[in-house]
């Protein structure tokens, strides 16, 4: 049995008003359903949803925080230093009619919170010294910054949960200035502690070379009267063997004579056969030692 030809069309008919009848909400967002642009309906919990369909549109907002990253601005603090300041904000579409009605979209939303931050962030900090701004005391300042921010905000339907300094630097020419200004002052402790280390290192010096003196005159004068004692022992013993046997302390002396003239080896003497000098050169000359 065939259909009649006026079933299909219907039915597809009904499938397309149905489709475009139905609607779902995520988890993450909230919907606003518009007849000609004018809100009829706020959905905020998940789910199936049925609006009228061609004349009725569904607009979706996030449910969840949003992250704001605002430009950098420069801040002139209160004693006249600039700072370079980039902040970023939390926030959250809380009243989602008034946040359609008032920004329309999240893109102008993030607009509109920008400039917000930005002007209040020179508010506040504007107020406050450069050392204020970089210690912990910037916490209570980021406090009031958002709490400003969130009073202008609601007229959004937006809560602002957070806003931080990500990062606060000088500008680049100060920062070279400071650069340069901290260079010079190391560099001036560099010398200043090469200085005192070679005073330090002279005066280490002068005291090793007075001590070295010291030591090599005591160590001379040592040295002078240790061998003062021993020529005075070598006299003596020489006095004491010369006393016993002459004869052969005039030999032995002659045989230190002959070893010092001698050296060497080559050393040539011209002297007459009978010099007193080769008198114990001959056989006989050698003197024999008395037994004691």
């Amino acid at each position: 049995m065939r259909l009649p030809k006026i079933i299909v069309p219907a039915i597809i008919i009904i499938g397309v008003v149905i489709f475009q009848s139905l609607f779902i909400v995520q988890e993450i967002s909230q919907a606003i359903v518009l007849q000609f642009g004018d809100p009829k309906k706020i959905i905020t919990k998940a789910g199936l949803n049925f609006k009228l369909p061609f004349i009725q549109n569904v607009v979706y907002l996030d449910k969840r925080i949003l992250n704001l990253d605002s430009a950098p601005e420069e801040v002139i603090a209160a004693d006249q230093k600039r700072l370079i300041v980039d902040a970023i904000a939390r926030f959250k579409i809380v009243d989602p009619l008034k946040f359609y009605i008032s920004v329309g979209n999240e893109r102008v939303a993030r607009s509109r919170l920008s400039t917000i931050i930005n002007s209040r962030i020179r508010g506040v900090l504007g107020t406050q010294e450069l050392a204020t701004l970089l210690s912990t005391d910037r916490a209570k300042q980021m406090s009031i910054i958002q709490n400003d921010v969130n009073t202008e905000a609601e007229n959004f339907g937006i809560k602002i949960v957070d806003v931080r300094i990500k990062r606060a630097d000088l500008p680049p020419a100060n920062s070279e200035a400071i650069y340069s200004r901290m260079q010079t002052e190391r560099q001036r402790e560099a010398k200043e502690f090469r200085a005192q280390g070679a005073e330090i290192a002279q005066k280490i010096r002068s005291t090793a070379d007075k001590d070295v003196t010291v030591i090599l005159a005591n160590a001379n004068k040592k040295s002078e009267i240790m061998k003062g004692e021993g020529d005075g022992k070598r006299n003596n013993i020489f006095a004491s063997a010369f006393g016993r046997d002459p004869q052969f302390f005039a030999f032995y002396r002659a045989m230190q004579a002959y070893e010092r003239a001698l050296i060497g080896g080559e050393t040539s003497l011209v002297l007459s056969p009978d010099s007193d000098f080769f008198k114990f050169f001959g056989k006989s000359a050698v003197p024999a030692i008395k037994k004691r």
